[in-house]
């Protein structure tokens, strides 16, 4: 099918709804195959055809969206489509060559709903502050009073990004209304091609207004206790109010309180302006309980209210500092591409900012400085180093012709480059796109966690007023003792360190396998890859270099090698087949001279023909030289002397004689190997074996994955059987399926993914993309610069280099065990705490510092370890060879 040109919305006369189209062959993702329940515009641009969004704003129901979807179900060409009631919206994959926009929107209009026309705008706002899950909430309530389409907000990364109709709501509305949460917008980004570099360098965590606060309210704290407990005799009442008596030591914790808890209350109020109940609203109301049973009850706990304020700030700071790491190493993978490039115009050079480099410029690149975009060397040379995108270790020489990566860096030697890529259009781009766009694939246990908190806080609340009420009569307490209990629940009630437990990892792991040449396209490819327990190859440019080349040359009956190769490229340098392209290559680097041809004739289904300098010579397959009546069960192998002695033929038995057909084309054969014979009608000169070569590094990949606990290795290929077991052999893998037709594949995966958990499958990402997308988890092979294999495959080896893989299985492997390492740590400190705390066991200081801060550090903490892990460098000092 080939797509519509952009145009065609407008002829067929649809509503201006957003459509994209996209190239041809190109397949949807694992996500469209699997989770049909739960996709996304993004999932569905991946399906071969168009896509466009229609607004249904009466569609608000789940029944409705039913109604919607059976109706237009029944045009023909659907390819896919997901109804979205929580946003009135209809996105459809579509064959245009068999349907419209215009018949779509009929169908909908039949289902009993009008669609309305619809201009749709999409903006990333920079919210720094926004950094635990509670922030979140705040600023999705602010923004569901606004109107917008559909709005997304990323803790870990601290942006939001949200669609909305331009017509109805403007992009100030949508500023106003994030800055009325209490957050401050440092940048807007209008669409995702812009600049990705950050708003300019953040101010220091550590000096910040709300640190300086902070410090200014422990110190009043610290004066406090020192009248407390030490300097008794001159902590005197110096006020009273509302009847109550304020001694000196009241008075500086009231001062830390206005001091430190100013931005807790702060937000607070704009929380439960939002009817967010979050953890700013539960420490506020901790904070203003604690200073209202002091000021009306006479309970005097003023100490506590300090407490909490500084304590809290010092929790908020540390959290903001660990989420920075986390949002640091993303911060590098933006940083990577330089902000000008050297243009070379009007006959001279001149620096402009890469937004305004064009397609077609031709950019200069120094030695030690970074390429500026994606294009392709016109002049000069030099060794690249390629890792920012690739992952490779050691540089790779460009020249004239070779393609070259934006972020990459220019080792040694000048280059001129043709820009082929617009900014913000080129592989780096589109990689940081990709990462930051990976947090919308929540994993499993992340919207475990989602749901699982939303009931949490409401019954520690719960918990924590029938503590306060209770303690007295079930367990003797005094009032004071048990409102301090209850304060310090409502601390332990938000759970932003349970929340935050499985984004922050997903983030570390993703941006850590982007910088080291992998991409994950979601958080649950980055789970599911953790749980593979089989992975299935493709045979041709995936354990193959999927090039084929001269492996062996035989001479024969006094001939060298060179003689052999002569012969073979006269005669195959006019063939076009891929084995006659081998030959000739070979024979090129070789450096042997060429012959004169004439009456090339190819010989179906057995070789070719040609006359060499006068002499008509043959090349192809046995076969045909027994049709030439020639003994190939003796032959003498021209000895390394290149003589054959008279000796030697006489005891041709024991020496220098060859069986063609029983020994050595069948042992050649059996190595995977295309047999090619070379000679004249009155002699044969040599063997040429040529074969798709095996990857260096293929071997040890199937055996480290073994290691790391991989149950089963397959192989799937279309070549013949005696081909494809010679390479499994090679390899290693557990067992192979030969002669597949592309869709023989697609059941060989079904047939695994119903007998195994989790099944990934490794492939080229275009050929191979129906087995990718039925697979557990599809794994493309050398993305790099490839449009169709970044958008086929759930993740990308960016490099050419099979080794990443058991890199990539370890990292998902260790991503998975720290999820689950902080989802219980988090969840069961929390819960230990929170049964802690009637019994008296836990201070409030304990619960601020333990239950928040401390839990929240620990799980990133626990998180950054997977930015540790990198690619072995060689796997041959923990693989054997044998």
């Amino acid at each position: 099918m080939t797509p519509s040109d952009d145009d065609s919305q407008t002829d067929q006369g649809g509503p201006p709804s957003q459509t994209h189209n996209h190239e041809p062959g190109s397949q949807h993702s694992h996500d469209t195959k699997q989770h049909t329940n739960d996709i996304d515009e993004s999932s569905l641009s991946r399906e071969q055809g168009t896509v466009t969004r229609f607004a249904v704003p009466e569609m608000d129901c789940p029944s409705c969206a039913g109604k919607v979807e059976n109706s237009v179900k029944r045009l023909d060409g659907i390819n896919d489509l997901n109804p979205q009631a929580t946003t009135g919206t209809l996105t459809v994959s579509y064959d245009d060559e068999r349907t419209s926009a215009t018949a779509i929107a009929e169908r909908v209009e039949k289902a009993g709903y009008t669609v309305e026309d619809e201009s749709e705008t999409s903006i990333k706002l920079t919210v720094p502050e926004m950094d635990c899950a509670s922030c979140a909430g705040k600023i999705e309530n602010a923004l569901k009073k606004t109107g917008v389409t559909t709005y997304e907000t990323r803790p870990t990364t601290g942006t939001v990004v949200v669609t909305f109709e331009s017509s109805r709501v403007k992009e100030a509305d949508v500023i106003k209304a994030i800055e009325s949460a209490g957050y401050g917008v440092t940048e807007t980004r209008t669409d995702k091609s812009g600049d990705h570099k950050a708003g300019g360098e953040r101010e220091s965590i550590w000096t910040s207004s709300r640190a300086l606060k902070t410090w200014v309210s422990g110190g009043f704290v610290a004066l406090g206790l020192l009248f407390e407990f030490f300097l008794t005799g001159q902590n005197i009442q110096i006020a009273g109010l509302l009847g109550t008596e304020l001694l000196v030591a009241d008075v500086l914790f009231l001062i830390a309180v206005a001091t430190g808890g100013q931005e807790i209350l702060r937000n607070g109020y704009y929380s439960a302006r939002n009817l967010n109940l979050d953890i700013d609203f539960l420490m506020s109301v901790a904070i203003l309980g604690a200073l209202v049973a002091s000021l009306v009850f006479g309970e005097a706990l003023y100490f506590e209210a300090a407490t909490l304020a500084f304590l809290f700030s010092i929790a908020e700071l540390l959290e903001r500092y660990s989420m920075d790491r986390a949002r640091n190493s993303l911060r590098e993978l933006m940083d990577l591409s330089p902000d000008e490039a050297t243009v070379k115009r009007n006959g001279g050079t001149e620096t402009i900012p890469v937004d305004e480099v064009a397609v077609g410029d031709i950019v200069v690149v120094k030695p030690g400085e970074k390429i500026p975009m994606d294009g392709a060397v016109v002049d000069g040379e030099s060794a690249v180093n390629q890792a920012p995108i690739t992952g490779e270790s050691v540089p790779v020489d460009k020249t004239a012709g070779d393609e070259v990566y934006a972020g990459t860096i220019n080792e040694e030697g000048y280059l001129e480059v043709e820009v082929t890529s617009a900014a913000g259009e080129n592989t780096l781009s589109r990689i940081v796109e990709m990462v930051e766009d990976a947090q919308s694939n929540k994993t499993e246990r992340e919207q475990f966690v989602e749901r699982f908190s939303a009931y949490y806080t409401p019954v520690v609340v719960v918990f924590a007023v029938l503590t306060t009420v209770a303690s007295p009569y079930v367990l003797g307490t005094t009032w004071s003792t048990a409102v301090v209990y209850g304060l310090t629940l409502l601390v332990l009630a938000c759970p932003c360190a349970f929340v935050i437990s499985t984004p922050v990892s997903v983030v570390s792991g993703i941006t850590s396998a982007a910088k080291n040449g992998v991409l994950i396209k979601g958080g649950n490819h980055l789970e599911a890859m953790g749980a593979v327990d089989v992975v299935a190859f493709d045979k041709t440019g995936t354990l193959t270099k999927g090039e084929l080349t001269v492996t062996d040359v035989v001479p024969l009956n006094g001939n060298s090698e060179e003689d052999v190769l002569r012969c073979a490229r006269g005669l195959e340098q006019r063939s076009e087949h891929p084995i006659g392209e081998a030959i000739v290559a070979e024979a090129g680097s070789a450096g042997v001279d060429e012959r004169e041809v004439d009456d090339f004739e190819s010989i179906t289904g057995k070789g070719v023909r040609a006359n060499l300098d006068g002499t008509p010579h043959f090349a192809g397959k046995p076969g045909l030289f027994e049709e030439l009546e020639f003994d190939l069960s003796h032959v003498h192998a021209t000895t390394e002397g290149g003589v054959v002695t008279q000796t030697a033929r006489q005891l041709c038995d024991r020496n220098n004689c060859l069986d063609l057909l029983e020994e050595t084309v069948p042992e050649l054969q059996a190595e995977g190997k295309t047999v090619v014979l070379v000679g004249t009608e009155d002699e044969l000169e040599g063997v040429i074996a040529v074969a798709d070569e095996i990857r260096p590094e293929a071997k040890r990949t199937v055996a480290r994955l073994k290691q790391l606990g991989v149950a089963r290795t397959v192989m799937l290929t279309g070549d013949n059987e005696r081909t494809a077991r010679a390479i499994a052999d090679q390899v290693g893998v557990d067992e192979y399926h030969a002669e597949l037709l592309p869709e023989d594949k697609v059941t060989a995966i079904e047939e695994l993914v119903d007998e195994f958990d989790g099944v990934a499958m490794v492939g080229d990402g275009i050929n191979d993309a129906p087995a990718l997308a039925t697979a557990t988890v599809g794994v493309a092979m050398g993305a790099a610069g490839t449009d169709t294999a970044l958008e086929t495959a759930d993740i990308a080896l960016m490099g050419d280099d099979l080794a990443k893989l058991p890199y990539l299985y370890e990292l998902a492997n260790d991503a998975n065990g720290v999820i689950r390492q902080n989802i219980w740590a988090s969840l069961g400190v929390k819960a230990g705490l929170a049964l802690a705390v009637p019994f008296g066991y836990v201070p409030i200081w304990l619960a601020v510092l333990a239950g928040d801060a401390g839990m929240t550090t620990a799980v990133t903490g626990n998180a950054m370890r997977l930015s540790r892990i990198r690619p072995a460098i060689d796997d041959r000092d923990t693989v054997p060879d044998s």
